[in-house]
């Protein structure tokens, strides 16, 4: 029997609310799947000598060292070494686990060496040439699946119309999706002094067939020198994965309770055994071509206006996010569930909207349980210092 898509969507909002009960009642351990994007003959982008798949896959196994030390928290990856992993099989292991959040981690490359930051995707579909760029190439991978074409008949990756044709099934999974993207990407600006280039939305294959909160890192462009060497070195794939480790720790505390994780690196412990060697084919045309905008500057520093909140003698304020769009709503209660006082700021191509302001931790838990009272089952507290967004944690202290 067809069932409508709106009761589909409703059922699984539902059942979206049910995990996330079930957990928090259960004490069940929060799961996370760990995806080092590429492997083995697949070798993802090469640029400057240096290999995605061995980079990918060293952070991943740093980030999933961090993840193992904490409590109650369960780490699966999708490959823990030099393999070649189907898009769909990646997708199968976190579903199989029942994982709570996917978390793929990637390289980017562009025919200007000069592009440089971060950026963290979300699944959505897009019509923005840069995002579909980033997301053709990096499912042009099923190519060197023997049977793809009978596994994903009709999908062309080569073609942006087919990209746009991918059903969304994610779309009760985009808020939080959205929090965890947004706090890796904080923490990439906040911690690391990255460039960021924001939260982004693409179809990309190994994000659609996912059946939780999932997001794919490009953790920065191996086609610039200095960016390439930063993310080949030990120190920085040591930073870059406290950076993700945090940016997790930090979601499961906010949704399903607990602490964060501890700010002290240690570097020996999050040592990796180092790929081997690989040669690298002459002929392979790997890089990753992202529409070029405007020449960038060499220095990783936000040219954009910091958004200013204004914040009461101690610089700390907390609010409620309520949700996130592309589209611009006027703040009348009625777009909002009969809302007042909600405020919104623009990252990107998103625009933000928050509910209520308190510069006292429990006032703000208070607000969240109104929001989500009326509905927004997936909102989340965030803080500002001195007008600036930081993370929760470092408001707390």
């Amino acid at each position: 029997m067809d069932i409508p898509t709106k009761y589909k969507q409703s059922f699984a909002l539902f059942a979206c609310f049910l995990s996330i009960s079930a957990f928090s009642q259960s004490g069940n351990n929060f799961k996370v799947t760990l995806d080092a994007g590429h492997g083995a003959k697949d070798y993802g982008a090469i640029k400057n000598n240096f290999v995605e798949k061995n980079i990918a896959l060293a952070v991943s196994l740093k980030v999933g060292k961090l993840l193992e030390k904490q409590p109650k928290v369960d780490v699966i990856y999708t490959r823990n070494s030099d393999v070649f992993i189907e898009l769909v099989e990646r997708a199968n292991i976190a579903n199989h686990a029942k994982s709570d959040l996917f978390v793929s981690i990637h390289c980017n490359s562009n025919d200007n060496s000069e592009a440089f930051g971060t950026e963290t995707y979300v699944m959505g579909l897009t019509k923005t040439k840069s995002n579909l760029q980033v997301a053709k190439t990096e499912n042009e991978v099923i190519t060197l699946e023997p049977d793809y074409k009978l596994k994903y008949a009709g999908y062309d990756p080569k073609s942006p119309e087919s990209l746009i044709g991918i059903t969304l099934i994610q779309e009760e999974n985009l808020l939080q999706s959205m929090s965890v993207a947004s706090v890796i990407q904080d923490n990439f600006k906040m911690q690391l002094n990255r460039k960021s280039r924001g939260v982004k939305q693409a179809p990309f294959m190994v994000l659609h067939k996912t059946a939780m909160p999932s997001v794919l890192i490009e953790m920065g462009f191996i086609s610039n020198k200095n960016e390439g060497a930063y993310l080949n070195s030990e120190e920085g794939q040591n930073e870059i994965a406290k950076s993700i480790a945090d940016a997790i720790m930090n979601y499961k505390k906010e949704y399903f309770g607990g602490t964060s994780i501890e700010n002290r690196i240690d570097k020996e412990a999050l040592r990796v055994e180092k790929p081997k060697e690989v040669v690298i084919p002459a002929k392979q045309d790997t890089s990753k071509t992202v529409a070029a905008k405007t020449t960038e500057s060499k220095k990783p520093e936000e040219k954009k206006p910091e958004v200013k909140i204004e914040a009461n003698s101690k610089g700390i304020l907390f609010k409620v996010q309520i949700s996130a769009s592309g589209t611009k709503l006027d703040l009348t209660p009625g777009n909002f569930k009969g809302l007042k006082n909600v405020s919104v700021i623009s990252e990107g191509n998103l625009y933000k909207y928050m509910y209520g302001s308190s510069d006292n931790y429990e006032t703000a838990k208070q607000q969240l349980a109104e929001a989500k009272a009326k509905g927004f089952t997936t909102a989340y507290l965030i803080a500002f210092k001195n007008g600036k967004k930081v993370t929760l944690q470092e408001a707390l202290k």
